[in-house]
């Protein structure tokens, strides 16, 4: 047995591939068996995303098998194939693979995007584009996302999403997605995973899948140390973070700030609303502008018990204010032509707020391989008080010369605690359950003042529904359970269920409580794999997502910064649900790989703003709006044309259906339409530590019930410097170069309303930035800890 068989038999080499320092394995590690003799491969394998790999028709014979992976040392290990039909490695660790100068890191370069078997990685912190903005920009470069002007993000034409930073929930996310994104800065952002089929062991909420922003995080030895600034015409940024890690304990603590100014646009809306008795016509035209200040703090540690034990703590803290003005609000009111009212107002608007995040782990390995007790306790606060005033400066009427305020204080708090558990059946089967309790509480405080005369105190209004404290609890009870099975033949099967029973108690001040039943929902999830040859992959997957109402729907206070658009909440709102089917392949190209993506998304119980006409104002009011279909195409490649040069490309194709079934026939609508998305990004390495990257983004017209809006035009271009043997950068960028001025477009239609409104964005954008790194080794303390460790 002391040759390699050339002849193909039955015998299978299986193992896991980890990490040496943290123990977590590593994804898509590359296995390959060599023939001993001329080191030429005979066989080979890709690890999965627990790290596992499984080499098949394996003749008898002496073989090396060599680990590797970006970022990681090489590992050889001869084995002997034929004493038994299975050879289990075990599991095998790799080193990271870092050279240290006396003060230096030195890390290696990953791809920007990634794919996965169950979601797409974009690697935020190869994009020097990013540099000086916030998590928005980061998004908007991820494939299958797409942001609009307001910053509301979007996965498969659908803005349902979960969001979840470090793979946990958070309240900041829960309030407003596009308010969030704005809070963390790019230079935090380690990557963004989406994750279009999840297993039953996430939450079920988003109905088109899940977003994870992952945060950056010093996994190695010795204290390191980063420091991040930038500034630029609109954003300046400024960060720095702190991390020691030595033998089982590792601590980390960050601070980051982020200004925002000259953030402006003008408003330009056209609406008309007809009734039995008038036909009104108002012209709207204004000039915005915002600023805002956002601070982070975060603080991590985490311990190793032993080598099976391990437990994590982290903590993040926020603070949040930001103005914003509707200068020279003009309002011009026409019946039959003739103009009949006008009137010139400003507003202004002011957000404070603070949020809590913390979270305690713990993880318990056992001495079967693979068997797994996790524990995790969650617990999120996010306050937010809103205050708008508006003041009438000239009108027509002298009825239309007042003040009001609008106060708006509330929180959203929420703490849960999970336990999940995984026990491996056999050396390809896996089975997983575990629970979950989640606690939300929201409460909305608003009250509406009236200004007394030019310049008097403002006093509470008496007008009915306009003052009052909203208290919404959710409580949802979960359990699931989910079965892998990873066959000979190349195919591998995750099927699971997941149970939620929701109970909601919700009552304004001195009121009964509101009639909102509670809920059941099971949610199946189904994900098939077929690994192909030449490293081809298909995989079919379905899952059933569930939407629980949020809060900017929930709150019945009346937002009207503008008059004649205003929005309203609904506490009665029902959960919407939605089944989702895709169909995915991947095959390597000559220089890249190509995935492609057919999918299809059907929710009921949609929850959409219907515009109400009250006089000549809009009232959008969220609503269960009947149903909804979407149906897409996506596709992405990368291509590394050479070493140096780079280039990423992706399109998403979608066809969306709505529908209301109202039984009044003259609001029973239906709308559909063709959204297109394109991107384009390259990067080039030059020599002597220049890089370059180019970011495009073309996004199409996206459909509601009643009109549409039309998309936006993003392009990025940066340069970068490595200086200091590579320990800091300097680096600069300019954004939307081509469209520095930027008309979107809205339409509106229906039977009592048609609106026609043009924003024009002013986002050209220009900025410098600078980051530095320093890590102290500790090679020789690490020794001394070792042979202490031992002695004792």
């Amino acid at each position: 047995m002391g040759q390699v068989n050339p002849n193909k038999g039955n015998y299978r080499i299986t193992g896991s591939v980890a990490d040496s320092l943290t123990h977590q394995p590593v994804e898509f590690a590359n296995v390959a068996v060599l023939d001993p003799a001329t080191g030429k491969p005979v066989n080979g394998a890709v690890a999965d995303e627990k790290g596992r790999f499984s080499i098949t028709k394996m003749g008898a014979g002496r073989y090396d098998v060599v680990i590797s992976f970006i970022g990681y040392e090489s590992k050889k290990i001869p084995v002997v194939v034929g004493s038994r039909k299975d050879l289990e490695m075990g599991t095998l660790s790799l080193s990271v693979s870092v050279k240290l100068l006396e003060e230096i890191v030195v890390k290696g370069e990953k791809n920007l995007v990634e794919e996965k078997v169950d979601r797409t990685i974009y690697n935020a912190e190869q994009d020097v584009t990013t540099k000086g903005g916030d998590a928005t920009d980061v998004l908007k470069r991820v494939p299958m996302l797409s942001v609009d002007m307001d910053g509301n993000v979007s996965l498969k034409g659908s803005s349902s999403v979960r969001v979840l930073i470090n793979n946990k929930p958070s309240t900041i996310t829960a309030t407003s997605v596009a308010d969030a994104l704005k809070q963390i800065p790019a230079d935090m952002i380690k990557s963004v995973e989406v994750i279009t089929s999840p297993s039953a062991a996430y939450d079920a909420e988003g109905s088109a899948g899940i977003i994870n922003i992952v945060l950056k995080k010093n996994t190695l030895e010795g204290m390191f140390v980063n420091a991040d600034g930038s500034a630029g015409t609109r954003g300046s940024n400024a960060g720095a973070n702190v991390s020691y890690r030595r033998g089982k304990m590792g601590v980390s603590m960050g601070a980051f700030q982020r200004w925002q100014y000259n953030v402006i646009s003008d408003f330009h809306n056209e609406q008309t609303t007809r009734s039995d008795k008038d036909t009104l016509l108002n012209v709207q035209t204004n000039h915005n502008r915002s600023d805002g200040l956002n601070n982070q703090f975060t603080l991590n540690w985490d311990y190793d018990i032993n080598a099976k034990n391990s437990v994590n703590v982290s903590t993040r803290y926020g603070q949040r204010s930001m103005n914003a003005y509707q200068d020279d609000l003009l309002t011009n009111t026409y019946r039959h032509d003739s103009l009949i009212n006008s009137t010139l107002r400003n507003v202004k608007t002011i957000i404070t707020g603070a949020n809590l995040d913390g979270s305690i782990g713990y993880t318990r390995d056992f001495e079967k391989k693979r068997r797994q007790l996790n524990m995790l306790a969650i617990f999120s606060r996010n306050d937010q008080n809103l205050e708008y005033t508006s003041s009438t400066e000239q009108a027509t009427n002298p009825a239309d010369l007042y003040r009001y305020r609008n106060v708006n204080n509330g929180f959203n708090q929420e703490t849960s605690v999970q336990i999940d558990y995984q026990e491996p059946i056999s050396e390809n089967q896996m089975l997983e359950f575990g629970g979950k309790g989640t606690w939300r509480n929201v409460s909305s405080d608003y009250t509406y003042y009236k200004g007394q005369g030019d310049s008097g105190p403002f006093v509470p209004s008496t007008a009915p529904g306009l003052n009052n404290n909203f208290n919404y609890q959710q409580d949802i009870t979960a359990a699931y359970l989910s079965y892998s099975i990873d066959s000979k033949s190349g195919w591998s099967a995750k099927a699971g269920g997941r149970y939620e029973y929701t109970s909601i108690n919700a009552h304004f001040e001195g009121q009964p409580d509101l009639s909102i039943p509670s809920y059941g929902v099971m949610v199946p999830s189904v994900n098939l794999t077929r690994k192909l040859t030449k490293g081809r992959q298909l995989r079919i997957a379905y899952n059933r997502r569930i939407v629980r109402p949020w809060l900017q729907a929930l709150n019945p206070n009346l937002q009207a910064s503008n008059p004649l658009n205003a929005t309203l909440g609904n506490p009665n709102l029902k959960p919407e649900f939605a089944d989702n089917y895709e169909i995915a392949y991947k095959t390597n190209l000559p220089k890249g790989t190509l995935n492609l993506s057919l999918w299809s998304r059907y929710n009921t119980n949609d929850i959409q703003p219907a515009r109400v006409v009250k006089n000549d104002t809009i009232i959008s009011v969220y609503q269960n709006l009947g149903s909804e279909g979407n149906y897409g195409f996506t596709a992405f490649a990368s291509i590394n044309f050479t070493e140096r040069f780079t280039l990423n490309g992706g399109i998403d194709w979608i066809y969306r259906i709505l529908r209301n079934n109202s039984n009044v026939a003259i609001l029973n609508t239906t709308n559909s339409g063709f959204t297109q998305n394109y991107r384009l990004s390259g990067n080039y390495n030059f020599n002597k530590g220049w890089s370059a990257q180019l970011f495009v983004v073309f996004q199409g017209s996206s459909f509601n019930l009643q009109g549409y809006r039309t998309g936006v035009n993003t392009q990025s271009f940066g340069v970068r410097k490595e200086i200091w043997n590579k320990a800091g950068s300097l680096g600069m960028g300019v954004d939307n170069f081509a469209t520095p001025n930027f008309n979107v477009y809205s339409v509106l239609d229906s039977p009592y309303v048609s609106q026609r409104t043009t924003s024009t964005l002013h986002n050209f954008i220009f900025k410098v930035n600078f980051s530095y790194r320093i890590g102290k080794k500790l090679q020789e303390k690490e020794r001394k800890l070792k042979a202490e460790e031992t002695d004792n």
